[in-house]
Parts: structure tokens; sequence; C-alpha cells
């Protein structure tokens, strides 16, 4: 029993120390060509994954949204800080093994016709400790992004922290991730947070049932006196794939 509960304190320390170590995110959105899906994530499964390991970069979590004939692949990657997220890609993009696998792998023709870049700061308190462990595997992932209205994100933070968070919990979804986007000077940030549910079922019925909630409509209007917070809300479900960390 004692050696049990060693391994897995073991290996929850593992997973939470390395993921509390990236600060700076990168979502990356690969657009394949047609009938190249498979190739694409062969080649993260057998290559990628480990060459990215090797350069300092933190493999967090990899998705393809739900249906039969998923057009692109998302993947969020980890770093300390932006400095060295870069020198890291500057060391991953030169490696004789990436290159070898890269051109072996696109023989008969180029995997990915577009990629999608985020950049994210992880926000420490709206984000649940050890965000990469979940209670169950065979989840569905919901990744959510709310633009503000000018001026409106610390109002955002504070409806998030001092409630919805809460609220979600109260209508069984989970709380993984919360990050505000990294953006130019001058650009105002947006809110980006991972939800997990058992099913996209029932995620929609969770926010069905959320969005009627007595305690969610005062908050919502208590927090809107002096106008809308939110101008739109993009949410897509994802679906793990098998090598992915978070899954």
């Amino acid at each position: 029993m004692k050696k049990s509960l060693f391994i897995i304190t073991a290996i929850m320390c593992s997973l939470f120390c390395h993921a509390q170590e990236s600060q700076f995110f990168e979502m990356r959105q690969y657009t394949v060509h047609e009938g190249k899906m498979q190739d694409l994530v062969d080649r993260f499964e057998n290559h990628t994954l480990k060459l990215f390991e090797k350069h300092g970069i933190e493999n967090v979590a990899y998705f393809l949204p739900l249906g039969d004939n998923p057009e692109y692949l998302t993947f969020i990657l980890g770093y300390p800080d932006r400095a060295a997220r870069d020198a890291s890609w500057a060391s991953f993009g030169s490696d004789p093994e990436w290159n070898q696998a890269r051109e072996a792998s696109e023989e008969n023709g180029p995997l990915v016709a577009k990629v999608t870049q985020t950049f994210m700061n992880i926000d420490k308190e709206l984000s649940p400790q050890g965000v990469l462990m979940l209670p169950e595997s065979g989840k569905v992932f919901e990744l959510r992004t709310y633009y503000m209205l000018p001026g409106k994100v610390e109002n955002i933070h504070k409806r998030f922290r001092d409630h919805t968070r809460k609220l979600f919990e109260n209508h069984g979804m989970t709380n993984i991730a919360y990050w505000y986007t990294d953006e130019k000077e001058g650009n105002q940030s947006r809110l980006v947070y991972l939800l997990a549910h058992d099913s996209e079922e029932a995620g929609k019925k969770s926010f069905s049932e959320f969005g009627k909630d007595p305690e969610w409509v005062k908050v919502r209007d208590d927090s809107e006196k002096d106008g809308k917070i939110v101008e739109k809300i993009e949410s897509v479900y994802f679906k793990p794939l098998g090598f992915s960390p978070l899954k």
C-alpha cells in the first residue's frame, strides 16, 4: 500500500511540477492538406514530441476537433518565457533529426497547409493547480475564447475569479486551465480557457443548465450594470490524441 501510494504521489508530483515550470504557452493549429491528417499525427507521435522535449519544449496537449473528418490539429506547448520559446524553436528547427523526419514524411507532398499561432500567459489565479491531472480519462475538452469589449478584461477576470469557475463546477464541468493571450502593444488580451466534460452532449447540457442558474443570472446582471463585458465567444469541442499528455 505504501509503495503504491509513493508511486502515485511521484507521478502526480512529476506532472504538477513540470506543469508549473511553464508560464508562457503557445497554441498552434495545423490545417492539413487533404488526406494528410494521419501522416501528420504519425509524425508527431513518432518524432516531433520527443524532439520538442529534447529542445526544452513542454508538450501539454494534442487535440482533434470532434467530427468524422477533422481538417486541423490543435496543440498546446509550454515554455518558461518568450525568450526560451524562441531559443527552443531555433534549436529544434536546425536539428538534423527533425529535418530528416520532416523530409521523409513529405516525400509525397507537404502535410501542413496553414499554421496559426496564439501566444498565451497562464493565469495562476484562475487556473487550478496541477492542470495536467484529471480524476479520470475519457473526457472531451472544450476550448473557449472570450473577446472582451474595450477595457473589460479586469471585469471578466473578477467574474471568473469570484463566481464563474465555481458555478461551472456546480454544473459538472471541470476547470483545466485559464490563459490571457499575449498581444502586441495596444491590443487587448483575450481570455482563453479549457474545460473538460464527459461528452459533447454533457458539456452542452451543463452550459444550458448553467445559463439558467439563478445565481449565475444574478452574478451576470450585477457585473454588467455598467455595460456588457463580452463581445464574442468562440467554442470548440476536442478529443485528445492518444499520445497527448492531457487526456
